[in-house]
């Protein structure tokens, strides 16, 4: 298998190189799936990568030359070049990532060290942290996160002294097994020292107190939070004299229902989930597990790929397990890790004895049926894949970011790349953090009969254009063989039920103009900020006004 050389994880340093800078990651683009594939291999060239060739036209070829440019002055290697869009309409940033990772952890707690306002996502991630525990059968209970609450005073004269006295309330009021502290954008711009008071505080509290550097402008996109919360557990709380449980497997994922033990019980192995919901002692066993998997290489590339540096325990090198050919592909690179690839083989065919009639059946009744995808982006590539094997047309995607490499390095690991080769292209590709005002433009081009969200926050967009949603709250629901099939009967009882969403369509307008609405190009702002210049639109009312 190719690997693309990617910079090792420095556990000595307590802050993570944001994804831009380490993978080239990137938040704005538009073109096709196979054209990505392409302009990210261009990526892994100047990565030093024998890494397998897509053919592609002479065409495309100078589009693919012309976006990358020569490289020079990027440092890491040749990023893709992005649309540069002028504002955001919404977005998450680190800081609140860290915050539903860390802060949804059993046995620990989470210091905001920031303004109140950093904490407004608490009850939105209270609410995950209870379904995901009731989820894996694990005691309810409620986060456990401080603030230090930030006013004028402590912006201008330093708040250690108040961050010191809430490591001390925390240790009172919870006894937690280790403390993390996270930065804000408020807390770096004053240089508050989170190591220095962090070193203190564990010395005097006598467990971890972790610092994480999270502050929202850190980062261009999110996800550079779920490395960095996997950096503090990697550094201060996992075992650093491993013993090595032959029957244990990681499985870095979010709040989903746990489908992974039964998926894995025939290989005899017990799964560690990290993070969320995952207790002081669980995390600390990650370096004790025979290996890593993950259900979205996005969130879980960085922990499976610092476990394997560090302490040898290796990652599964294979594509998510969506769909029936990379559930087989997972399956089978689990089992020659573990040395039972016969329970393997055995396990994968029994399984397609039992649903491939069901997958025709369900494939019967979805025939004609257009879909969109509006999720992560690894977790998007495979949900296509569960789509086009319920025989479900896809033209068109938006992903929340891309990263053309991640940090394994591992060929197999490429899901774009994977979808592309095995299940077509998608020749309207998007890549853009949940910019509401972009999603009409999106959806009308392709006109799908139902779209799939992750972040809620897009479902009413599409709601008032009479198209109907599957909010993917629990992230394993489409996960190996029967999230096939659960997949395929749920959007067969969601396509029975539009009336609600024609209704809205007839009574309900978009906050937009109907110049943007008439607009073809979403990008149109990216290529053109004059437009929102006011003398650009003084001008252009001048001259429709001399025309009329």
């Amino acid at each position: 298998m190719a690997v693309t050389k990617v910079a090792e994880i420095n556990l000595d340093l307590a802050a993570v190189s944001n994804r831009e800078d380490r993978l080239g990651s990137i938040i704005s683009w538009d073109g096709s799936a196979s054209q990505l594939v392409a302009l990210s291999g261009n990526q892994s060239e100047h990565r030093n990568v024998a890494a397998p060739r897509i053919t592609i036209s002479k065409q495309e070829y100078a589009e693919k030359k012309g976006a990358c440019g020569d490289c020079s002055g990027k440092g890491t290697g040749c990023n893709i070049e992005e649309l540069k869009m002028p504002f955001n309409q919404q977005t998450m940033c680190s800081h609140a990532i860290v915050t539903c990772q860390v802060g949804n952890t059993t046995d620990c707690v989470l210091i905001e060290h920031s303004p109140i306002g950093c904490s407004a996502t608490h009850p939105r991630y209270d609410q995950g942290y209870k379904i995901g525990l009731l989820r894996r059968d694990k005691p309810y209970d409620s986060i456990k996160a401080f603030s230090t609450n930030l006013l004028e005073n402590d912006m201008i004269f330093g708040a250690t002294d108040k961050l010191r006295q809430t490591c001390r309330d925390a240790k009172r009021r919870f006894n937690p097994k280790a403390i993390f502290i996270s930065m804000s954008c408020s807390t770096a711009i004053i240089g508050e020292d989170l190591e220095s008071v962090s070193l203190k505080m564990e010395e005097e509290l006598g467990i971890p107190v972790i610092p994480l550097h999270c502050e929202g402008f850190r980062s261009k996109h999110w996800s550079t939070g779920f490395d960095i919360s996997q950096h503090g557990v990697m550094r201060q709380i996992v075992n650093k004299k491993p013993h090595t449980q032959k029957d244990l497997i990681n499985i870095i994922a979010l709040w989903g229902t746990d489908y992974f033990t039964e998926l894995l019980q025939p290989l005899g192995l017990r799964v560690n989930y990290l993070i969320d919901m995952a207790s002081f002692d669980e995390m600390r066993q990650a370096s004790e597990a025979v290996v890593s998997a993950t259900f979205c290489h996005t969130l879980g590339s960085y922990m499976a790929t610092a476990l394997e540096q560090n302490y040898g325990v290796p990652q599964i090198e294979s594509p998510q397990p969506y769909g029936i050919a990379a559930t087989d592909y997972w399956l089978r690179a689990v089992g020659k890790a573990v040395g039972k690839e016969a329970e393997a083989e055995k396990y994968i065919a029994e399984q397609h004895a039992r649903i491939l009639p069901q997958i025709a059946e369900l494939r019967e009744k979805l025939k004609g049926v257009k879909g969109f995808i509006a999720t992560g982006s690894a977790y998007a590539h495979g949900l296509i894949s569960v789509l086009r094997e319920l025989g479900i047309q896809v033209d068109g995607s938006v992903v929340f970011h891309h990263d053309p490499v991640y940090d394994g390095g591992h060929e197999a690991q490429n899901t774009l790349k994977y979808l592309v080769e095995n299940y077509g292209d998608v020749p309207h590709f998007t890549v853009s953090k949940t910019q509401q005002f972009q999603f009409p433009g999106l959806l009308r081009r392709v006109n799908p009969d139902f779209v799939i969200i992750r972040h809620p926050g897009l479902a009413p967009v599409a709601a008032k254009m009479g198209i109907p949603s599957l909010v993917m709250g629990d992230e394993h629901f489409p996960l190996a063989y029967d999230g096939i099939i659960r997949t395929g009967n749920i959007l067969i009882a969601i396509l029975a039920r539009k009336k609600f969403n024609n209704v809205l369509k007839r009574h309900v307008k978009l906050p937009y103009t109907d110049w943007w609405l008439s607009q073809e190009d979403q990008f149109i702002l990216a290529k053109h900020p004059e437009i929102l210049d006011d003398e650009y639109v003084e001008s252009k009312a001048k001259i429709k006004e001399a025309a009329a």
